[in-house]
């Protein structure tokens, strides 16, 4: 599970005078991110885990991987082309690559291991079965061939290479069977090699009828039926071979902002062609010739270091299907019943008396953005009743650039005055504003939140939002939506920190503040709840702030390029990640501050792009009893939990906890959803 780190060497002599730039002290990013994969496909290893579930994270694993291609390789590969300089670990991008390659390969054969060794004949035994061609019966190939005939192949296009037919384009994490021929078709051509692209149109997963398998729950991977039935498709020659494969593609979209006139058609420009971007990662079965091989590492213009060899199908993440086609409510979480403003006589009523704070999931956020969201509805309902509308949409949210589209279109069409935030700076911060009429008053009344108006991470992600009729914030939320709408010029805000002017300039003197504290011999404490950290000058000042005997406790899901514990510079810091039933997503910032302590929630991780590149809000909890849950169920909850828990060494290496002997076993989430819901 844990990545071969060498010892983490003596610190050197001061680099520049400043012995906390050593890059021994940092450890990489993109090898950092790989870890967290590690942590969740051990989930799906966990047999405490509900079966179906495991296979949920399994799948997550797999994901998260192709994103991890798709985005983080692909900039560490464009940083080597490009000869940009090596990060503050000090790799240059090229070592980054080698070391990528050998940990995701590490990654690739555990996740197959775990499908081919573990879940796969599991869920077999609980009555869920995955089948292979090895194992297909009589009928069950008769009827699959079938299938393959009258579902299929009507909507396949095999092409044979010959200098009349190149290599097709091949879109972007596609479904492809490269097959090996002998013999001549009809017009008297040798065949040699043929490519079977499958149409996104086709499903992933087959379900087979009962009738005919005699399970309820029996399913074929199409990557299974296009390889056994694949001489259908090339009658009168022979199939010596058929391989599957598949190609990771850069996915980020490059658009330069300052220079285009529009950039919502810029973007949907862009899109068109995200499919075919340069491929960073080939995977293809392991069985595959060797001559193949290099002639899809050629074609695709890959090395040797991006090629994955696979145990199974290439495209594993669609195995994610059965857990939604299985009707096995017995092999995942029990159900639960999030708590639901909507309960409130008068929401406004409410908030006017005092702050509300949700706590997502556990409390309900059905309020969110999407395909079908109500929170666009009731927008466009107000925009046609009369209302002054504007909404900042971000088009450049990852994977969601199309959907956001989408969502601008029809606000636009119903009168909504829709704006595309800041040149240069992608907008991330979460907030909503609205200005009521009340008894000759105008009041304004404000969400701000963690996470995103997005109804997928509903429910599987935590993430806290408040509700609020403060005055000072009121008029902090509306000058950031100035902003962002208009050409207002920065000012000064009095409750809220924003990135890129005063988060990171303000998190370095709440950090230098405690060390001071700590100096004077008063106790200093920071503990914070973030989803990533790499952003070098934090970092410094934490480290500053632990020689000064600051204790630090931070918790970071993800990738953390801060080494913890090492002696006389990181010894007061503890970094744990927690992995359970939710994604952790909210972000909780908590200074001691000699006894007065001051608790923030913010959208900013305390990464670079975050902190210096982004519009990120970042906002106090100022009513106290809602500070101090926030520090007992987001901060002291997790920091107790024995059973979800990683704790990351010095060496870069994370190690599970355990209860210890005479300790109660504690689940973080289980807490939050025994008391919450």
């Amino acid at each position: 599970m844990n990545a071969a780190v060498p010892r983490l060497p003596a610190i050197a002599a001061p680099i520049e005078g400043d012995p906390l730039r050593d890059p021994a002290l940092y450890l990489n990013r993109e090898l950092s991110q790989l870890d967290f994969n590690f942590r969740v496909l051990a989930q799906a290893m966990d047999e405490q885990t509900p079966l179906l579930e495991r296979l949920r994270f399994l799948c997550i694993s797999c994901t998260n991987l192709d994103e991890f291609f798709e985005i983080r390789a692909a900039t560490v590969r464009h940083a080597m082309d490009f000869g940009l300089p090596a990060a503050a670990d000090g790799m240059s991008p090229a070592t980054v690559l080698n070391r990528i390659h050998e940990r995701a390969a590490q990654l690739v054969e555990a996740q197959y291991r775990c499908w081919n060794e573990a879940l796969r004949p599991r869920l077999a035994e609980a009555g869920v079965r995955v089948l292979g061609r090895e194992s297909w019966n009589a009928r069950q190939t008769r009827w699959l061939r079938a299938y393959f005939r009258n579902e299929i192949m009507p909507v396949l296009s095999p092409l044979g290479l010959d200098p009349s037919h190149p290599f097709p384009k091949i879109l972007n994490k596609s479904l492809n069977i490269v097959v090996v021929l002998k013999g001549k078709d009809a017009f008297g051509r040798a065949g040699h090699m043929a490519i079977v692209r499958a149409p996104r149109s086709l499903p992933r997963i087959i379900h087979l009828p009962q009738r005919v398998s005699g399970g309820e729950h029996d399913f074929v991977l199409l990557s299974s039926v296009l390889s056994a039935f694949a001489d259908e498709m090339f009658p009168g020659m022979e199939v010596k071979g058929a391989y599957q494969f598949r190609v990771t593609r850069n996915s980020e979209l490059v658009v330069d902002e300052a220079e285009v006139e529009n950039l919502a058609l810029a973007l949907r420009d862009e899109l068109v062609g995200r499919g075919y971007n340069p491929a960073v990662r080939l995977e293809i079965a392991k069985d595959c010739p060797k001559g193949i091989v290099r002639t899809l590492l050629k074609n695709f213009a890959l090395p040797d270091n991006a090629m994955y060899l696979i145990d199974g199908s290439v495209n594993l993440s669609r195995v994610i299907q059965v857990y939604d086609l299985a009707d096995r409510p017995d092999l995942k979480y029990p159900p639960y019943t999030p708590r639901n403003l909507r309960g409130m006589d008068d929401m406004f009523e409410t908030v006017a008396d005092g702050d509300v704070l949700m706590h997502h999931p556990f409390d309900a956020f059905t309020y969110r953005t999407g395909k079908d969201s109500a929170i666009v509805d009731a927008l466009i309902l107000a925009a046609r009743n009369g209302k002054d509308v504007t909404v900042v949409v971000e088009l450049r949210a990852r994977f969601d650039e199309d959907a956001n589209l989408g969502v601008a279109d029809r606000l636009q069409e119903a009168g909504v005055q829709v704006v595309y935030g800041v040149v240069g700076f992608k907008t991330h911060g979460k907030m909503l504003l609205i200005v009521r009429r009340e008894n000759r008053k105008l009041r304004r009344y404000v969400h701000l939140g963690t996470g995103n108006y997005h109804s997928g991470t509903a429910r599987a992600y935590t993430d806290l939002g408040l509700l609020t009729a403060d005055a000072d914030i009121g008029n902090d939320v509306h000058m950031l939506f100035q902003q962002l709408s208009g050409l207002a010029p920065s000012t000064k805000l009095k409750r809220l920190l924003q990135s890129p002017f005063t988060l990171h300039a303000g998190l370095l003197k709440k950090i230098e503040r405690e060390a001071r504290l700590a100096r004077a011999g008063k106790p200093g404490r920071i503990i914070a709840k973030i989803n990533a950290l790499n952003e070098a000058q934090v970092i410094r000042a934490l480290y500053a702030a632990s020689m000064a005997g600051v204790r630090i406790d931070l918790i970071v899901r993800g990738a953390c390029t801060l080494r913890p514990g090492v002696p006389g510079i990181s010894e007061n810091i503890r970094v744990r990640s927690i992995i359970g039933r939710f994604l952790e997503h909210s972000r909780v910032y908590w200074f001691g501050n000699d006894g007065n302590p001051e608790l923030y929630c913010a959208s900013a991780d305390w990464l670079e792009r975050n902190l210096l590149h982004r519009v990120e809000t970042c906002f106090p909890i100022l009513d106290r009893e809602l500070a101090a849950r926030v520090y007992r169920e987001a901060l002291q909850n997790y920091l107790d939990d024995n059973l979800n828990a990683w704790e990351l060494d010095a060496c870069g290496e994370y190690h599970k906890l355990a209860p210890g002997e005479g300790q109660a076993p504690h689940s973080g989430q289980a807490y939050l959803l025994a008391k919450l819901c």
